[in-house]
């Protein structure tokens, strides 16, 4: 018997429309009909942090009894998302969303998207994405996701990018697509969607412009030029913690709250937005239920990416290999906390600009906070995850801001010596570390040959380009990967905190 079906024997409600006047009454859920709503948008990436973000917002609206023309179509192009449509499949595509903090949950069942087309359908969706209903298309596909180079530019050697532009009528990549429907739309002298990017990449929508005219120029460099010209790709800075939801956290919200989810979202009950507000054909009214628009984002993506994710990757990695397991607990290891707290006082803060309307101390204190909450169950080794895509725009990027201006660096140092050490693949005690990297053979090898030579680990210049040539952050490497190595994670932890 699986998950589920122990759920429902055990009284819980399998979740569908159908089913929404039986659930429990402390679980909100629509109080819009479905079959009210209208397609306005294509999401490539159904993932839990989009149910628990954008889904979300629309939800909130068409409770409002607003943006009813705005509603989801699902999409995307793996197995991932093959084996989360089959599971929204099952329960009409709603999904519970699951706030958690101490002292404070609630569950909330949104409807915001009414269709889900299947991984394989590639010619449907096209179709979709170029009917005139659909306004905007939506991306969350990772970090990794966006076909770059070392330099952080568009790559037009990569095999996937090859191969769309040798196969323009049968593209496989999510840009792909999104150019043949666009090249519809241009050919049936309709408006072009706006493409919002909503993943953790700094100038996430300048990059997917690069990527999608980059692509598009390879084939047709008409369209290119029309695509740039005419479409709208407005950065933006997304922020909520939502971990993939487990068995225990299915079995947690069918015991707890009596639903029968096959794909709840756990998530913090915090959540942020900032969007420029350049659309090329039109967008909800976000700003009425918290949404900021602005005209540049860069500040506040800044701060979050530098100071939340950087702070991640702070103690992602010394908590991996002193084996704890999750995030609050990591938190709540004094010299992993002194250690966070420093390094974004010390080295992370001054790098970042003035944001409008916050204070840095105040923000720090907000995400030490989240980062303390019990009840997620975010876990150190999804924060652990993809380093090779992630470090670039997390650290490296805030280390070559520090370089540029000779600030200080040892604790940005001290966090790629914990990654090299973290990626030799075996815990401070002698657990082995299972690969947890797309590249995790060769980050492996890597940190293996810096025991003796540390260089060859700041030589992986897709990584770390010239900032790995600079000789004050090599000699800042070498000595804190030995010292990790002489004294041990938590003394070195200590020292640089001052403890």
């Amino acid at each position: 018997m699986d998950e589920l079906s122990a759920a429902v024997a055990g009284g819980a409600v399998p979740l569908s429309i159908a089913n929404l006047a039986r659930l429990p009454a402390e679980v909100h859920r629509p109080s819009y009909e479905r079959a009210s709503l209208q397609p306005g948008i294509v999401h490539i990436g159904v993932g839990n942090f989009h149910r628990a973000h954008m889904a979300s917002y629309l939800d909130q609206l068409f409770s409002m009894g607003l943006a009813k023309d705005w509603a989801i179509i699902g999409a995307g192009v793996t197995d991932y998302d093959s084996a989360m449509r089959a599971r929204l499949e099952t329960q009409d595509w709603l999904s519970t969303v699951v706030e958690r903090d101490a002292g404070f949950e609630s569950a909330r069942v949104i409807g915001s998207m009414v269709d889900f087309i299947a991984p394989e359908d590639r010619t449907a969706l096209v179709a979709c994405m170029a009917s005139p209903a659909i306004r905007i298309v939506s991306l969350t596909i990772t970090e990794g996701g966006y076909f770059l180079n070392a330099s952080g530019h568009f790559d037009p050697t990569h095999p996937a990018i090859e191969r769309d532009a040798a196969n323009a009528s049968q593209p496989q990549t999510a840009f792909g697509l999104i150019i043949a429907a666009l090249a519809e739309r241009r050919a049936a002298k309709l408006a072009p969607f706006t493409v919002l990017c909503c993943d953790n990449v700094p100038h996430n929508g300048d990059v997917t412009r690069a990527v999608v005219v980059g692509l598009a120029r390879l084939s047709d460099p008409g369209l290119a030029d029309w695509i740039a010209e005419a479409v709208a790709f407005p950065n933006s800075m997304v922020d909520r913690i939502a971990p993939a939801a487990s068995d225990a956290v299915r079995a947690y919200v069918a015991e707890r709250f009596g639903v029968a989810d096959a794909a709840p979202v756990p998530c913090e009950p915090f959540r942020q937005w900032v969007i420029e507000d350049r659309f090329t054909a039109g967008r909800p009214p976000f700003e009425r239920v918290g949404v900021t628009f602005v005209e540049d984002v860069t500040p506040f993506e800044l701060m979050k990416l530098r100071m939340l994710n950087g702070g991640h990757a702070a103690i992602a990695y010394s908590a991996g290999l002193l084996g704890i397991t999750f995030v609050h607990e990591a938190m709540q290891h004094p010299d992993i906390a002194a250690w966070l707290d420093a390094l974004e006082r010390r080295e992370i803060m001054p790098r970042v600009p003035p944001v409008p309307d916050t204070k840095l101390d105040d923000y720090l204190a907000l995400i030490s906070n989240r980062f303390a909450n019990p009840t997620i169950g975010d876990t150190i080794r999804r924060l652990c995850l993809d380093g090779s895509n992630r470090q670039p725009k997390f650290i490296v990027a805030t280390l070559r801001d520090a370089l540029a201006c000779n600030g200080p660096i040892a604790g940005l140092a001290l966090e790629s010596a914990f990654w090299c050490r973290y990626c030799e693949g075996r815990t401070e005690a002698g657990a082995v570390i299972e690969p947890n990297d797309p590249a995790w053979a060769r980050l492996q090898a890597t940190a293996q040959a810096a025991q003796t030579r540390p260089q060859s680990w700041l030589e992986m210049a897709d990584i770390y380009g010239e900032a790995g040539q600079d000789p004050r952050f090599q000699k800042a490497f070498a000595e804190a990967l030995l010292a990790i190595r002489e004294k041990g994670v938590v003394a070195v932890l200590k020292d640089y905190a001052g403890r």
